[in-house]
């Protein structure tokens, strides 16, 4: 039974519950002294993705998956990189279509599944570099992707990945989507929906046939944006079938790599189902970890650059 009910995660007293281990280093944590390499590649769509390099002579790769909204220049990106990089390991942290700085150049942008882009990376990689061990790691949404591809993958993947880890993921997307209606959550439900609102604004300059603007700026609510804007713009019939087309449970149990996935048990944006505890408890590849504490993205560690969760991805990935 590969399931570890860990309490050996204690947070800093200040950080009360699972709001204030979220919010705090989201807002405040900054990582110094890592200076990204970016590459740009095209995909077979005739898009591109934005790819950010951390090099330190090694003969492993870690490949950093990120969040909702986020890119490589997150918090937990970059501690992730730094640490891996001290301990000689090279680091590629990818950004999804429209992330990273530069809006992409086809209708679609990116989402929960969008696991076709975390392979054009792997392949690109794989055929332009010479590493011999590949780790794959994700945060939220990365995760997701990230759990979603090794199970597309299955018995074929890559024999170069030999593990991978994902920390504060939705394992089923449509229980961690459902938590945005909470009004304990409106702060997240506001700050991610403002965000992608924002992005598909832009996304309008460049094909206003199939953007309603008037319609995006009546949205106060994820089921309608996705409904009429993820949903429409990525071939799904609405925002359920959406979550429930592209939830990276749907391929897990296909996975055949160690993989570690650590979600805090009181983390405000998983719901019940995110923690996928009988399969943990039937597969020896996956180990799940669920902290009592860290939050969403959390995990702090007091008077330490790094979480606790970097700590456990060095320890998983590299022992």
């Amino acid at each position: 039974m590969p399931i570890i009910d860990s309490s050996s995660y204690q947070g800093p007293s200040y950080l009360i519950n699972g709001h204030f281990e979220t919010i705090v280093p989201s807002l405040f944590r900054k990582i110094k002294e890592l200076t990204y390499e970016r590459e740009k590649i095209h995909t077979p769509d005739d898009d591109f993705l934005n790819l950010d390099w951390s090099k330190v002579g090694s003969d492993k790769l870690l490949i950093i998956s990120h969040g909702l909204e986020g890119d490589s220049c997150r918090h937990y990106a970059m501690g992730l990189a730094k640490l891996f990089n001290q301990h000689h390991v090279d680091v590629l942290a990818w950004n999804n279509r429209s992330c990273g700085g530069e809006m992409n150049l086809q209708p679609i942008l990116y989402h929960h599944g969008a696991s076709y882009d975390l392979d054009t990376v792997i392949e690109h990689t794989r055929n332009t570099e010479n590493y011999k061990e590949i780790y794959l790691c994700g945060i939220s949404m990365g995760g997701a992707q990230t759990l979603k591809y090794l199970g597309e993958k299955g018995k074929h993947i890559p024999s170069e990945i030999v593990k991978a880890a994902v920390y504060s993921t939705p394992c089923n997307l449509p229980s961690s989507a459902a938590t945005l209606k909470y009004p304990s959550n409106s702060f997240y439900k506001n700050r991610f929906l403002g965000k992608l609102k924002k992005k598909m604004m832009l996304k309008a300059t460049q094909y206003p046939e199939l953007i309603d603007l008037e319609l995006l700026g009546k949205v106060k609510d994820f089921d309608t944006f996705d409904t009429h804007f993820t949903a429409k713009l990525h071939g799904f019939k609405n925002a359920e079938d959406f979550y429930q087309s592209v939830s990276a449970d749907n391929w897990m149990q296909d996975i055949h790599i160690p993989t570690l996935i650590i979600n805090a048990l009181n983390d405000p944006l998983l719901g019940q189902a995110c923690y996928p505890i009988e399969l943990a408890r039937k597969k020896k590849e996956i180990i799940l970890e669920m902290p009592k504490r860290g939050g969403h993205t959390g995990f702090t560690l007091k008077g330490d650059e790094f979480t606790w969760a970097e700590y456990r991805f060095l320890e998983f990935l590299l022992a």
